[in-house]
Formats: C-alpha cells, structure tokens, sequence
C-alpha cells in the first residue's frame, strides 16, 4: 500500500488526487511504526519468557469498543479576514489520524478557509477489542493548498505546457529554444544527442507533491469518556509562522463512548435457585443470565428467547461483595451476593447451582464481572450507544461557532450578566451580508 500510495502521488495531475495520495501515504507510514512498535514488544516478551521471567499472572480485564464521533474544531480567525472579509484568501486541506495501540483510522479530508468557523468531522471513528488502559491519539494534519496545482515533474510538464498557454506560434519557438540548448549543452559535454527534458536535480530529500504536516494532537483515555459531547484541549505542534497554519482556539469537542463486552454481551448463564434474605425457605428455580448491572432471572430458557419479563433482577455494581458460603444441611455450597443501594436497603440474594463446579464458574464469573466494571468505571454505569453515522448522510448537528460554548461559562454569581457572544456574532454576519449583496 505505501509503494502503490508513492507511486499514485508521483503520478497525480489533479490537486485532489495529490492530496489523498499524500494522505495515504502518511497513514500507511503511520500503521508500518505502529505494527513494528508491537512486533518490538511482542519480541521483548519472547526473550523474558525464555530468561525465565514469567508475564504477570495479574487479572486481565474485558475488551470493548471505542467510538469517536461528531469531532469539531474551531477557528479563530481575525476581525478583518472572518467578517471582512479582507486579506489574502488561506486555504488549507485537514484531516485527523486517530490511533489507538496498532489500529488506525483517518477521516475524510476537510477544505478549510476563513468562510469556517469550525472544521467538522462526520465520521464516526470505530476502534475494537480495546481495553480499559487505552490511550487514544489524535492528530490533526494540514496541507496548505494553491491554486494552480503542477504535479511532481515540474520541469518537463511546464516546457510541454508552453505551445498550449502562449499560442502555437510563440509557443512553439519557445520550447525549441529550450530544446536547442538543451542539446546544445549535451553535444558540449561530448555526450550523445538525445532529448533532454528540464527538470530539477533530483535528490532523495525532495518529496513531490503535497505534503501533511502535523497542526496539534491530544491523548484521550477513559476518564474522558463520557455520553454526551464534551470539550478537550489541543496541544499546538505548529506556529503562526508555518504555510500550513489555521487558527485553532486550542479546544476540541466530540463524543467518545465506550461499549465493554461485560456491559454488551452475556457473561455466564445456566440454572439456579435463588431466594432473598427475607425470603427464609423460598427458593426459586430460575434461569440466570449475568449481563451489564443484574443478573436477571427468567422463569426458564424460554421465557428468555421470548423477551418475557424476568422473574428476578439482582443488581450487580463496583462495589458488590460475592463471596461463597460455608454448606447447609441441604445445599453443598452457596453464593452470596450483597450490594449496596445509596439511600435503600441493602439487597442480600443467595445463589445455589446443581454441581460443585457450576458453582465454582459461577463464583469466579461474577468476580472477574465486577473486577471489569471496577477497571471500566464509568462506561458500565449506562449502556452507551454506538451511532455509526453515514458518510453520505448529512448529521443534524449545530452548525456555526463553538466560541460561546467554550468562552462563556455558566455562571450563577451576581452581577451584571455577560453578553451572549453568538447573539453578537449573528447580528454581525447578518449586517456583513447585506452590505455585500
């Protein structure tokens, strides 16, 4: 893929062609160090293994997904270039490269000029089989862009181009003077005649075509997950100085949820009998299923693939204690499950399987689900919902700036009140365009 990608962007004649082949090609080079940093650990824990050095026994919590989606970024623009419209026109081609561990994503280019005030990402960002101890990297690369766009050759392509721009005569005598010293320099140089094209000296250094370079970045982990969008800062890789700068204000907003499979997909489920602690001798035999926050108990396995309603629904949270029983005169083993309810009584339920080692699954499965949910905090406190957005449908989401949503905050202190920034950035739009039509 990266020597196809080299290979398109050498060859590339139209401005939009070049700007994806360099895309392409930068997150190709991306993917090649993150697949050689994880063969590098990988080989580290080959040659621990073999000193003797065993991996930690530790337990290793659930997967999950991480989804990004609905990213914006404002722009700060100048009075006199956002509202006037004044100055020399920036234009600049963006697009994000997310990484999280060895996978990465990128997201559709951008056009960005001083008509913006916010560079908007629909894509939803998918990463898979992610663990609670992510660290998800953002970057946001920028080209600038010009008008007239000349592919890699520069030389070659603006002496053919001579007959076509200046006229057929003028252009015609033009080109064959170049051509004329051109072999005039060869046969001087004791060489043999041959047709020598005009081009710069090549050298390893010099990329053609367009070329992306780094504009800011930020790491989200799991305390940045949240239902709901919510505001991060950026960290600046580039300065006023550079071609391709935009104006960022320094923030992001975007919504990041997390789906971990202890919260998305059952975890264990067979018979038992179940009774609660005010519940002396009532035992119930149900069909228990350990999914998200309860172990919900159906009548039987029908009554489950019917979506009945269940019989019993014992919470399960972070701070549930499970523990196993000493054996009564009639059961051999049980399982006690005590939570925890803020503001309510406490739920004691005890659990008794059919055989010793469904008791011991048991036990060890509602141990391992509570070390998950403790290692994913927040994210198993709701079932986040993952919209995958599509590319060809247009995402209702508030359009114009973000500066009212992130310079003014909520206040409730006295005072006189401050004014609302979006009310005055309305008026002056409108005034700006009944002057120009």
């Amino acid at each position: 893929m990266r020597e196809g990608a080299s290979k398109l962007l050498a060859a590339c004649s139209q401005r939009d062609q070049a700007l994806e082949a360099s895309k392409s090609l930068l997150t190709c080079n991306t993917r090649i160090l993150a697949l050689l940093s994880q063969l590098q650990r990988m080989r580290r824990a080959q040659v621990l293994q073999r000193a003797g050095r065993r991996p930690s026994e530790d337990a290793v919590p659930c997967t999950g997904k991480v989804a990004l989606s609905d990213l914006r970024i404002p722009l700060m623009w100048k009075d006199s270039e956002y509202f006037k419209n004044k100055g020399e026109l920036h234009r600049c081609a963006v697009f994000c490269l997310l990484q999280c561990g060895t996978q990465i994503r990128d997201t559709d280019l951008v056009m960005v000029d001083r008509t913006l005030t916010d560079v908007c990402f629909e894509d939803t960002i998918l990463f898979n089989d992610v663990g609670p101890g992510f660290q998800l990297q953002v970057e946001l690369y920028s080209s600038c862009v010009v008008d007239e766009f000349s592919a890699g050759a520069l030389g070659p392509r603006r002496v053919s181009r001579l007959g076509g721009s200046l006229g057929c005569s003028s252009g015609k005598k033009i080109r064959a003077a170049f051509e004329s010293a051109a072999v005039c320099g060869s046969m001087s140089s004791g060489g043999d005649v041959r047709p020598v094209s005009v081009s710069p000296p090549a050298s390893p250094d010099n990329k053609k075509g367009p070329k992306f370079n780094l504009l800011a970045h930020t790491t989200l982990r799991i305390e940045h997950i949240q239902d709901g969008f919510k505001t991060h800062d950026l960290s600046l890789a580039a300065t006023e100085e550079s071609p391709f700068w935009l104006p960022l204000y320094g923030n992001m907003c975007c919504r990041l949820v997390a789906q971990p499979l202890c919260m998305a997909e059952p975890v264990i489920s067979g018979q038992l009998k179940v009774k609660f602690e005010e519940d002396l001798n009532c035992w119930e035999d149900v069909y228990g299923v350990l999914r998200g926050q309860s172990l919900v108990c159906y009548q039987s396995q029908d009554h489950l693939e019917s979506e009945d309603k269940p019989l019993l629904v014992i919470p399960i949270k972070k701070d549930t204690i499970v523990c196993m029983s000493e054996a009564d005169a009639v059961h051999s083993q049980t399982v006690c499950i005590s939570t925890q309810r803020e503001g309510e009584e406490d739920v004691t339920a005890t659990l008794v399987t059919h055989t010793a080692d469904d008791t011991r699954r048991w036990i060890q499965a509602l141990w391992h689900h509570i070390y998950n949910m403790g290692q994913w905090k927040q994210c198993c406190e709701d079932f986040m919902k993952i919209e995958m957005h599509n590319a060809k449908k247009s995402i209702m989401v508030k359009q114009g700036s973000l500066y009212h949503e992130i310079v003014t905050p909520c206040s409730t202190s006295e005072g006189p009140l401050a004014p609302d920034l979006s009310v005055e950035i309305r008026t002056l739009l409108s005034s700006y365009y009944k002057e120009s039509y």
